[in-house]
């Protein structure tokens, strides 16, 4: 039997054995696929076999791999007080996202927009085409209609969470004229595609690298335990999704074994490219330079220029300055730089982004670090948020919390430690300034920002820096504040040119 993926297949869609290859019972077709899965073909009309709805899927992760690999992918983070820009350069778009000046017109977001809406479109007519296939194998059949349904929901997921109300389109048909879906509705569809994914796919996928580059059941409970979690928060603030967040995040962790979960000792390893693939990530896009598909957000673009950077990444003054002493400040940024004296700009650099000294060289921009869209630790931060927003906090949640803050102390996360342990205090509150440390640079600390309605209390505070050159003059953060910080303002909006071809959504 002819492996079904050919050498071209493989090099466009940059995952050889790491995902489709060597996951021997997705593969059970004795059809040799000839289809490049990287221009995403469908077949038209339904689906009628296997390798048919195998292509569809495949093609779904290679446009996600595709936009994912740009740090335009994660413009909203921008937004956070844990990450800025360069001063100038070609980085207006991400500043707008900095400064909290958004314009319609931003082609980040347009492009985003665009793309993220191209795999729903695909998606959907997996979706849509497979509805009349009865594979022989049901297990595979269901397995890879999880995945559409998993591909879709966080589409839809990580749109929302930048442009708040959206339009659903969920048809195999165009719908030009489609209106915004209110932000009950939208969070609605996440949840039944997320619970869709959670009763099809497997609790583990045999012969897959870890970090579950192709999601498992623990992975869409895991995603639905951040959609709760933000559900109770700003817009809809329905509070009775925190014991909904909280249930879900202990499925996770009661299961963890057999989907493959678990957090890493080493905390600086997950920055490393030779640990791209670990148990501690949910959900893993994976890269590959040697087979045509890198990842260009990291190494080379979170460098200014005076270590031969492409000046795109920084992190914030005020944020490094107030972190915590310890492993995990040290895995997290660049502490051997004096970046006070950088010429080009003075902030500091994140660890996370462009990875230990040595780690990934200076002379490309593309690198094999994968995405971790979601890791194990967020799942024990929410658990232990929301059980105590729920009015229900335990013994469970605060040991949820404690190994984070072993490991962030460079202690065996599985054994308590009194001089780092917490049992007592606002365990919500110690959570949310958990993960302010824990997700530094990740492009999540916005969405905290904007669920707990905290983005003025925290941007108000970004500019009060201490820091100084070796000559001693006050730096500053280079992207001052210019826009509001008010709840209007939380939300993207929608690129003009999509309100030009459909005022319906204005």
């Amino acid at each position: 039997m002819k492996n079904i993926l050919n050498n071209k297949s493989r090099s466009r869609f940059g995952i050889s054995t790491l995902l489709v290859v060597g996951s021997a019972w997705i593969f059970s077709s004795c059809l040799d696929l000839q289809e490049d899965p990287g221009v995403a073909r469908l077949a038209p009309g339904s689906y009628s076999n296997q390798a048919e709805l195998e292509l569809g899927v495949t093609g779904l992760y290679s446009q996600l791999e595709t936009m994912a690999q740009w740090s335009t992918f994660q413009v909203a983070g921008w937004g956070g007080d844990d990450i800025t820009t360069h001063r100038a350069s070609n980085k207006a778009d991400f500043r707008e996202y900095d400064q909290r000046a958004v314009s319609p017109l931003n082609a980040r977001s347009a492009s985003n927009w665009r793309d993220i809406y191209a795999v729903v479109r695909a998606a959907n007519s997996v979706l849509a085409n497979s509805a009349e296939l009865e594979l022989p194998n049901k297990d595979v059949q269901d397995a890879l209609i999880g995945e559409a349904y998993f591909i879709r929901g966080f589409m839809f997921y990580h749109l929302t969470r930048i442009h708040g109300e959206i339009p659903l389109h969920l048809d195999i048909n165009p719908q030009v004229d489609l209106s915004k879906s209110s932000q009950v509705e939208v969070y609605q569809q996440i949840e039944k595609d997320f619970k869709q994914a959670e009763a099809f796919l497997p609790n583990l996928y045999a012969g897959v690298s870890k970090g579950a580059p192709r999601p498992n059941k623990g992975s869409a409970t895991a995603f639905l335990a951040r959609l709760y979690l933000d559900w109770a928060g700003y817009p809809v603030k329905d509070q009775s999704k925190y014991a909904l967040a909280a249930s879900s995040a202990k499925s996770v962790m009661d299961n963890a074994n057999s989907h493959g979960f678990a957090l890493v000792q080493d905390f600086e390893s997950l920055w490393t490219v030779g640990n791209r693939f670990n148990d501690e990530s949910l959900f893993t896009v994976a890269y590959s330079v040697a087979n045509g598909l890198s990842n260009r957000k990291y190494g080379k673009l979170g460098h200014p220029s005076d270590k031969l950077g492409w000046q795109e990444t920084f992190a914030e003054i005020k944020y490094f300055e107030d972190m915590p002493e310890g492993v995990r400040k040290e895995a997290t940024y660049r502490t051997d730089y004096n970046w006070e004296d950088f010429t080009d700009q003075a902030n500091p650099v994140f660890l996370k982004i462009v990875g230990p000294e040595g780690d990934i060289s200076l002379d490309d921009f593309n690198t094999d670090r994968n995405d971790y869209m979601m890791r194990y630790a967020e799942v024990l931060l929410i658990y232990a948020e929301a059980q105590a927003r729920a009015g229900a906090a335990n013994d469970d949640a605060w040991e949820a919390l404690n190994k984070i803050r072993r490991r962030a102390a460079g202690l065996p996360f599985g054994t308590p430690d009194a001089s780092v342990d917490l049992n007592s205090g606002d365990l919500a509150e110690l959570v949310f300034t958990e993960r302010k440390w824990e997700f530094a640079g990740e492009w999540l600390r916005w969405n905290d920002l904007v669920r707990l309605e905290r983005v003025e209390e925290a941007l108000s505070q970004r500019g009060n820096v201490k820091s100084k050159t070796s000559a001693g003059v006050q730096l500053a953060e280079p992207n001052a504040i210019i826009g509001s910080l008010g709840l209007d303002n939380y939300f993207a909006p929608i690129p003009q040119n999509e309100i030009e071809l459909n005022p319906n959504l204005k």
